[in-house]
Formats: C-alpha cells, structure tokens, sequence
C-alpha cells in the first residue's frame, strides 16, 4: 500500500475494498504495464457496481443514490491513487492478448474511461491461507511424531474415504449393467438412481431411488415456438401465389386500338 492509499479514509478505503474484490460486479481485464499484469477496468462498468443492491447493504461507506453521485464518489478517489487513468494500446501479441496501458499525466475521473488497479485490496485472506498452508505442511512433516491415537485416527479417515469412492465407483458399475440388462428384457430400460451425476445435493443423488429411461418432453415454451414458426412457414407459403396474383392484376393492361370499319352493303332488292 502506497503513502497516498494509508491516507485516504476509512470510508473511501472500504470502498476500494468493495471494488477490488468484484463483489458489486466489476469487470476487470487484464493488461500491461511496464512489462507487468496488471487489472484495469472501465469507469461505466465501475458506476454500475457502486449502483448495485450489494453496495448499498454495506456500512460505512458514502451512500450513493444515482450515477452522478456515484461520478462524483469515483472522483474524489482519484487523489489517493488506488487506481489511475491510462490509455490503452495496441495487444502485445494477437488479439487475444494483454494489451499495452499507460497512464495519462492528465488524472480525472472519465464514465468511458479505463482506470488500472494500482491496489492489492485486503490482504487478511492471503495471510490467513498462507499461515494454513504453513500448518498443513509442517503437520504433514511432522506426521511420525504424532500421538499413536492421532495416526491410527487418520488411517482409519484414509480407510473411510478409499471406501467411499470404491462404493461410489460400484454403484455406477452395477446401475450401469442393471440398465443394459432392464434395455433388452423390457425398453426402454431402468435406471438406477438415475441423478446420480446431476448437479444436485448429496441426498437428492439418490432420490428417486429407480426411473424408467424415458425421452424428455419438450417444453411448452418450445412447442409454442415451433407452432409459430410453422404458422408462419404456412403463411408465407399461401401468400405467395396471392401477391403474385395481386401484382398480375396491378399491371396496366396493353392498350388496344379499336377500329371501326364501315362497309357497304348491296341491296338484294336492286
């Protein structure tokens, strides 16, 4: 944390906090910046999550009601440099690549400007894994040196869970040769508990505990949809002949010269 970051606030501190761990919805990319990644973002996209329903749950931290408040609140962050105005570049090799940013000499908070993050945010989670991973591997070195009771406790958790998956793995086996058999004795076959791998809890996995293995409906937003569009294909079929008849009769018809001819006609009587 830079001098100009310790003096800021508490509140706007909090603030940048709220930003820079993305809770409010900020989207951040990745650029460069003298030859480092760095985060950026986009001042919209900054506006809007200090506008979003989980910014104004926090306490201690400036309420903001609307986007020139919000402007405003971005602004007056600008001096203690938790991040800064640069210009974007051209990528640093393809399109998919990190583009090249450098900051403006001109700071002021801009809505269509993007702004790199020259801040770590809280750093509490990164100590707190870092000192448990330290535990994890000193207990791991330290494993002959634990009690009797604590290494016989671990080996029997061992055992426990190998017994987990290995059942696991056999219930998929058996549920697996259960359906082939259930497809050629009676289609469309059983299974058994048939979300076992859907993206459900632990106890919904085995519930129901059998289903038949039959094709899903189509749903009534799709039906309608096809039904449209069939009536729609109908529609342009049977107008088609229509308009080309319309526009046979809006043609102007030929004109056509009518003569009349006057004959002489002899007289039987003379």
């Amino acid at each position: 944390m830079s001098d100009q970051q310790k003096t800021a606030p508490q509140d706007i501190r909090n603030v940048a906090d709220f930003l820079r761990n993305g809770k409010g919805g900020l989207k951040t990319r990745v650029g460069l910046w003298n030859g480092k990644r760095v985060d950026y973002f986009k001042g919209r996209s900054a506006i809007k999550a200090l506008l979003s329903p989980a910014y104004a749950k926090l306490k201690n931290v400036p309420k903001v009601k609307d986007e020139a408040e919000a402007t405003a609140l971005l602004g007056s962050m600008m001096p203690y440099a938790f991040f800064l105005l640069v210009e974007r570049g051209q990528s640093s090799a393809g399109a998919k690549s990190p583009k090249h940013l450098q900051v403006n000499p001109m700071q002021s908070f801009q809505v269509d400007g993007y702004f790199a993050w020259f801040y770590e945010g809280s750093q509490w989670v990164t100590y707190v894994g870092g000192a448990g991973m330290v535990l994890v591997i000193l207990a791991a070195v330290m494993f002959p040196l634990w009690p009797p009771i604590l290494r016989q406790g671990v080996w029997y958790l061992s055992i426990a869970m190998l017994g987990v998956i290995g059942l696991f793995f056999a219930i998929a086996i058996v549920r697996l040769i259960f359906y082939i058999i259930t497809v050629l004795v009676a289609s469309p076959g059983v299974w058994i508990f048939p979300k076992l791998f859907a993206d459900v809890g632990f106890v919904e996995s085995f519930i129901p505990l059998w289903e038949w293995d039959l094709p899903k409906k189509k749903s009534k937003k799709r039906k309608d949809k096809e039904g449209e569009a069939s009536e729609k294909s109908s529609k342009s079929k049977k107008a088609a002949p229509g308009t080309n008849g319309e526009a046979l009769l809006d043609r102007p018809a030929p004109s056509r010269l009518r003569s009349a001819t006057i004959e002489e006609v002899e007289d039987d009587g003379s």
